[in-house]
């Protein structure tokens, strides 16, 4: 039985996607898999429960029938972390309940695959960090990296002081056509001379980029009020906090982009919707926006959300959700299984 950890870098590296994408390869080799994310951090509210909807997606994916319980032993909340800081958690326990978990879930698995959760020092309050869990779970790591620029690099290293001997190599994410070729001409090559495997570099492809507008919705718990398409694709977003004349001049040069703004700043959101790239207008303050930009906005076919909460607060939860390509449904898993195929070592990611 083989038992891989998918760790990562940073935050939002899309661990999720190729964890998945690996346990859907090992089925296609006729082998039962698990799946487990010790730490829930994607919290959602779930028929008055608070769960991470990775491990949601995984027994839909993989076709698992393991208790959701299992899946994900700790909810790592804020909550619960001010209960570690108050000593009324007790880290043995912790590591005891994970394990237990990781048992049952390991007893009909010829694979279990791991999910760490968020940066290399999420849990380490509760001791069950990364590399923590590495060891408790007595586990291969494979390391989920983004490569923008050569000093990606130092994040590479750090894992390597991590892990050890348990780190199996590194497989480079949504590496973008600029980057490609410095990773292939000198970094791929100084990590193999430093006896760091490099297991792949997945390209970036925008439908992992990105979420759908509906989607952002529904992580926003934004309402709707337009009729128009919600397919689109957004990337990144821009805050509209300037003048609308310069607002405009700005939003042109934008693709694939929401933008963010005050729900009373009707020129901002005109503006907005004179900008061909901008696939939707989120409206702060619970505000309701005006009808001309509501009329505007059904002509231009773009949709307008409304949030309650304000502009600061609204932005970072988009800075989450735009974080990382966070796997959404099993299209997302197809793809990448893809991917992997094409750009990756599928025989050393399995062990």
């Amino acid at each position: 039985m083989t038992t891989t950890l998918l760790a990562s870098t940073a935050d939002s590296t899309g661990k999720t996607a190729v964890a998945l994408a690996l346990a859907r390869a090992a089925q296609d080799r006729e082998r039962t898999v698990g799946y487990m994310k010790p730490l829930g951090t994607h919290l959602q509210s779930n028929v008055g429960k608070t769960l991470d909807p990775d491990p949601l997606l995984a027994r839909d994916v993989l076709g698992l029938d393991t208790e959701v319980h299992d899946m994900e032993p700790v909810v790592y909340s804020p909550t619960f972390v001010d209960g570690v800081l108050r000593g009324r958690e007790d880290a043995d326990e912790l590591r005891e309940r994970v394990r237990e978990a990781y048992d049952d879930i390991s007893a009909s698995a010829d694979d279990v695959f791991v999910e760490a959760a968020g940066t290399p020092s999420t849990g380490r309050a509760a001791g069950l960090a990364p590399p923590a869990l590495a060891d408790l779970l007595d586990a291969r790591v494979v390391l989920v990296s983004d490569y923008t620029e050569s000093r990606d690099v130092d994040g590479v290293l750090d894992a390597v002081d991590r892990y050890g001997d348990r780190l199996a190599g590194v497989l480079f994410n949504r590496v973008t056509d600029a980057a490609l070729d410095s990773l292939d001409a000198d970094a791929a090559a100084f990590l193999e001379s430093r006896d760091v495997p490099v297991l792949g570099a997945v390209p970036r492809v925008p439908e992992l980029a990105g979420v759908t507008v509906a989607d952002l919705a529904a992580e926003l718990g934004a309402r709707t009020v337009t009729d128009a398409d919600t397919d689109a694709l957004v990337e990144r977003f821009l805050v509209g906090a300037m003048s609308g004349e310069s607002a405009l001049r700005h939003f042109r040069r934008a693709t694939n982009a929401a933008v963010v703004t005050g729900g009373d700043r009707a020129d901002v959101q005109t503006a907005a919707l004179d900008a061909p790239g901008v696939e939707a207008l989120v409206l702060t303050g619970g505000h309701e926006p005006a009808g001309a930009v509501l009329g505007k906005a059904a002509d231009a076919g773009v949709p307008v959300l409304t949030v309650t909460t304000d502009t600061l607060r609204t932005v970072e939860r988009l800075e989450a959700v735009l974080g990382g390509g966070h796997v959404r449904n099993a299209a997302t898993v197809e793809r990448m299984s893809g991917l992997l195929a094409e750009h990756a070592d599928l025989d050393a990611l399995l062990g």
